[in-house]
This record gives structure tokens, sequence and C-alpha cells, in this order.
């Protein structure tokens, strides 16, 4: 069996690798949705798996509250993945996603801005929960 930060840093670089695939084709500019929907594409092609906009359950108080957060990606049950086109990140999007982390009580998460030159520089972005 392998170690489970292991096996998650594995899962974090083949989608990293799959979002690079995706915006050195695509480039900066286009809607979320385009890059969703491209992102989604190649995972598959790479035998990554994933659920597309999952939703993301929120109880208050014992009261569900239906279909309230959907999280872009959750990849192999381990890493929710959220995408933005915008020009940088903001503190509201960390904090959106670490909302997401609680709410589907899940471990890591990547924030990918493809509104970026280049990938690596400034469009990727590890966030950790309590690891």
């Amino acid at each position: 069996m392998r170690e489970p930060l292991r096996e998650v840093d594995e899962i974090t670089g083949k989608i990293i690798g799959a979002a690079i695939e995706v915006h050195k084709h695509l480039g900066p500019g286009l809607l979320e949705s385009a890059y969703q929907a491209c992102l989604a594409h190649e995972m598959a092609l790479r035998n990554i798996q994933f659920e597309r906009e999952k939703v993301v359950p929120l109880v208050y108080k014992q009261l569900p509250v239906e279909s309230a957060y959907r999280a872009d990606f959750i990849v192999e049950n381990l890493v929710v993945v959220e995408l933005k086109s915008v020009k940088q990140f903001e503190a509201i999007h960390q904090a959106q996603l670490m909302s997401y982390l609680k709410l589907a009580n899940l471990k890591l998460g990547l924030l990918l801005n493809f509104n970026v030159r280049r990938l690596k520089a400034g469009g990727i972005k590890r966030v950790a929960l309590n690891l």
C-alpha cells in the first residue's frame, strides 16, 4: 500500500500535467467552462478518475442545504480542483477551496488559474487542510 501523502502527491502531479497540456494548447483568455471541459477530457485520456461539478453537501444545524456548492472536480476521491480564469488569485479563491475541502472532508486542493502566460508561473496554488 502506498503512503497517503505520496499517493496525493502523485495525483496532484498528474492533474497539474493535464492542466499544463490544456493550457499549452489553449493559452489564456478563455472562459473557465472551456478549460473545465478540456481538462475533463485530458484527465479522462490519462485515466485519472474524477467527478465533475460534484455537489459538495452542506448541513447547517441538521438542515441539509441541497446543491449549495459544486466543486469543479473531485479527483480520485482525494483532491478538490477548482479552476479560475482571472487576472490573479484572490484570498476569496483560497477561502472557497478551503470551504470545499472542509465540506467534502478532504485534505488537499488545487487552484488552477488558466488566465496566465505560463501555468507554472503563478497559475497553480496547492491548498492543504490540516496536513
